[in-house]
């Protein structure tokens, strides 16, 4: 396992980012040997923040430099470069149609007024009325099956009308509004909407706008057949750029005095838009998961891909937790990921 021994590059040195302590705390000790010893499957690294400084950084696989791929933690980053447009003037609000953006693309498959109006708001909130769900294999719009075609956007668009039979309640009769539904292929159009109302590539409209404010090197971006950036998921971050994303969440857009994002539109990536489950809202393609430690509630902000990958914002401790890991091909990820967080982690926060 590597401890900050790993050289800082420049770019986070320009981001000031608070160096790490230079000795370990006795507490994570215990942490960082069961977590070599395997009892979190293969944990790669942990980063903890607080308060301005950062308190642990451990590195059990590959170290400081390397790019973690993070899966669906990017969807979280093309919200946020949403935003980034929004405030540059690309786009009105998230009220604005996105489909009308592939108007040159012809009709699509389904033609209906609903698709044509949908705001971008409703691909944020993964909420849109295309019937699209990765957790069901049977849904025409499951991320699985656009992986199968050269055309990612256009499997998108030609998705039809989601249907709500009589034991599933509809839009209006749940909390917020909206039916949440898991959906890659809707983040994916909407990284593509990104690329036409920017006239530039998500790649340079991100680095421009969030990777160079933010100090954050260049990613390994993942790329559809057709040459667009896949904003739905695979952008390879490393452990301390991710950091940064969550230090942007905490901070509402604003990190050591640097507004990147618009305020009102940060705040609304971390208000509740749409409910997973009871007890477990969705902001901007953002999870507003509450666990309990040490018998307290405590709300948090993430970032969450597969394998249980996750960048955790803790507002209450002004504290961001990055946990990267390889648990691609292990039962339940997530809960592995929640006990490390919830049990060992977060009750080290001050």
């Amino acid at each position: 396992m590597t401890k900050l021994h790993v050289p800082v590059s420049l770019a986070i040195a320009l981001a000031a980012i608070p160096a790490p302590v230079t000795a370990q705390p006795v507490d994570f000790a215990a942490v960082d040997a069961s977590i070599e010893a395997g009892d979190f499957e293969q944990v790669t690294s942990v980063v903890i923040w607080q308060d301005g400084e950062i308190l642990h950084e451990a590195y059990y696989a590959g170290d400081a430099e390397t790019r973690r791929n993070t899966r669906s933690a990017t969807k979280t980053v093309t919200a946020m470069l949403v935003g980034a447009a929004i405030g540059e003037g690309h786009l009105d609000s998230v009220a604005q149609p996105l489909f009308p953006f592939f108007a040159d693309r012809g009709p699509n498959l389904y033609p209906d007024p609903r698709k044509q109006a949908a705001p971008i708001e409703d691909f944020l909130t993964m909420s849109s009325l295309l019937e699209c769900n990765d957790e069901n294999q049977f849904s025409r719009g499951n991320e699985e099956k656009m992986y199968l075609i050269e055309d990612w956007a256009g499997f998108a668009l030609d998705l039809p009308v989601r249907g709500f039979p009589a034991w599933e309640p509809k839009p209006g009769d749940r909390p917020y509004g909206r039916a949440f539904s898991y959906c890659t292929a809707g983040v994916t159009l909407t990284g593509a909407m990104l690329e036409r109302a920017t006239g530039e590539s998500l790649p340079d409209f991100a680095r421009r706008t969030l990777h160079e404010p933010l100090g954050i090197a260049e990613p390994e971006w993942q790329f559809a057949p057709l040459g667009f950036a896949q904003g739905g998921g695979g952008a390879g971050y490393r452990s301390r750029d991710l950091l940064q994303f969550g230090r942007l969440l905490l901070g509402k857009g604003e990190v050591d005095g640097v507004r990147v994002l618009p305020a009102d539109y940060a705040e609304a990536m971390v208000t509740p838009k749409a409910q997973v489950m009871p007890g477990f809202d969705y902001g901007y393609l953002t999870w507003l998961p509450t666990f309990e430690v040490a018998g307290e509630q405590v709300p948090t902000y993430a970032m969450n891909g597969a394998g249980g990958n996750r960048v955790t914002v803790v507002p209450g401790r002004n504290a961001v937790i990055v946990i990267t890991t390889e648990n691609f091909n292990v039962r339940q990820p997530h809960a592995i990921t929640d006990r490390l967080l919830t049990e060992h982690l977060m009750p080290l926060l001050d």
